[in-house]
């Protein structure tokens, strides 16, 4: 893949996130991933979506690390 921008469309964003358009925008519009629209267009950060998917990882780990405390007891 050539070099990622930053300031992305629906397109680019999908392709770096690694989901489909159709997602993409489901997500978007239930506040799940972090967009703006300029006009007419979702715009995605590629600064922002880095942070935003460094913090969905952590969640993540931290949901399991409790599972696998609570299964141990």
């Amino acid at each position: 893949m050539g070099e990622t921008r930053e300031v992305m469309g629906i397109r680019e964003a999908s392709e770096y996130l690694g989901v489909s358009r159709e997602t993409l925008y489901k997500y978007v519009y239930a506040e799940r991933v972090p967009g703006f629209k300029l006009g007419n267009r979702w715009k995605f950060k590629k600064t922002v979506l880095d942070r935003w998917m460094e913090r969905q990882s952590t969640q993540v780990e931290r949901r399991a690390g409790r599972r696998a405390r609570a299964s141990h007891r």
